[in-house]
């Protein structure tokens, strides 16, 4: 049960970085690209439309945490407090970045909400990819100092950044040279993701020159990738092992090579949804090829003392996870007759649509 539990926890949290995630490019798109009101209205309404429905597999997720593995959850949500009340902000900031916006007609008005928008959604981009950057790299579980624990196996806090910003250090903080270049990609990811996804929904004036800037991006982001394996290997020399040792699980890098070769041909494609495919291929690939590279641990430990955490040492019992099968089913029925319900009426472009009036 403990395996099927973390294929769902995986899937549900990949939907909502496939849904979000052009939520967050999107915003990223509109900080540094729309310049024209017409372009930063129909950008804005791009997000906008859908970011309270994609949201909602945050939630799903977070509830799934808890019921499913509450030991990973309790000790994520008090070791990660930091990054998570700045992430809660963040979100709280893009919401009303898009809400407020067109409350007014006065310029310096939708300024200020143009950059609450961009910017939250810039560092949203930036903290998730940060945050997984930890997931791989570890914390130092049990608070261990000169060899001794002073905290139980599982718990751990960081401070945002430590004196030597090492991921080699026995006391990491959460930022640090390893978890920003994570971040970066992230950031860089999204932000084709968002391009790719005002270019499907939207006849914004701006979309030639998005197509232009996702093959850049893509150019960075093979180079960053490349780059990322090599300084992987100074944090954790052991990352292809699991390859090695199941090499089924080579199927999820091949995701992540697919979509990053397949938009190289954005310019070519007359088809719009096909770049936004392939988007989406990066970032299931990029989070599944990840997680699967310290699986079955959730939360490596940068210390000899206490064991990473992992699937089954932090598990609920197994009754409650047999019964909470049939309570998933009812959920995800319900939430994937929301999803649908709220595409179709949202189908084709959305220039003409209202939002925020």
């Amino acid at each position: 049960m403990e395996i099927f539990w973390y294929i769902i926890v995986v899937a549900v949290l990949t939907i909502f970085f496939v849904l979000d995630g052009y939520d967050f490019g999107t915003g990223i798109i509109h900080l540094f690209h729309a310049k024209e009101e017409k372009d930063k209205e129909i950008v804005a309404k791009a997000a906008g439309l859908f970011w309270d429905s994609n949201e909602v597999w945050l939630v799903a997720a977070g509830g799934l945490l808890f019921m499913a593995f509450p030991t990973f959850y309790a000790s994520v949500f008090s070791g990660f407090y930091l990054p998570l009340i700045i992430v809660l902000w963040l979100i709280i900031f893009r919401a009303i970045g898009l809400e407020f916006r067109s409350q007014f007609p006065f310029q310096m008005w939708k300024a200020i909400w143009d950059k609450s928008f961009g910017v939250s959604s810039l560092l949203l981009a930036l903290f998730f990819g940060i945050a997984l950057g930890n997931i791989v790299r570890g914390v130092n579980l049990g608070v261990t100092q000169d060899g001794e624990a002073l905290h139980e196996a599982h718990f751990f806090f960081l401070p945002l950044w430590n004196s030597s910003f090492s991921p080699l250090s026995e006391t990491p903080g959460v930022i640090d040279w390893f978890t920003i270049i994570i971040g970066i990609i992230s950031v860089v990811t999204l932000s084709i993701h968002g391009a790719n996804w005002i270019i499907l929904k939207t006849n914004s004036s701006i979309n030639e020159k998005l197509k232009r800037v996702v093959f850049r991006l893509n150019m960075a982001l093979l180079g960053l990738t490349i780059f990322s394996l090599f300084i992987w290997q100074f944090v954790n020399p052991n990352i292809f092992e699991n390859f090695i040792e199941r090499p089924y699980l080579i199927v999820f890098p091949v995701i992540y090579i697919t979509g990053l070769i397949g938009l190289f041909f954005r310019k070519k494609s007359k088809n719009d949804l096909y770049p936004f495919v392939f988007s989406t291929l990066l970032i299931v690939g990029g989070i599944t090829s990840t997680l699967a590279s310290i699986f079955p641990a959730v939360l490596p430990s940068t210390n000899d003392l206490n064991g990473p955490l992992t699937i089954y040492n932090t598990a609920a019992p197994a009754y409650g996870l047999s019964v909470a099968v049939y309570w998933a089913i009812l959920a995800f029925i319900l939430v994937f007759i929301y999803a649908i319900v709220q595409k179709r009426l949202l189908g084709g472009k959305i220039d003409d649509m209202d939002y925020g009036h």
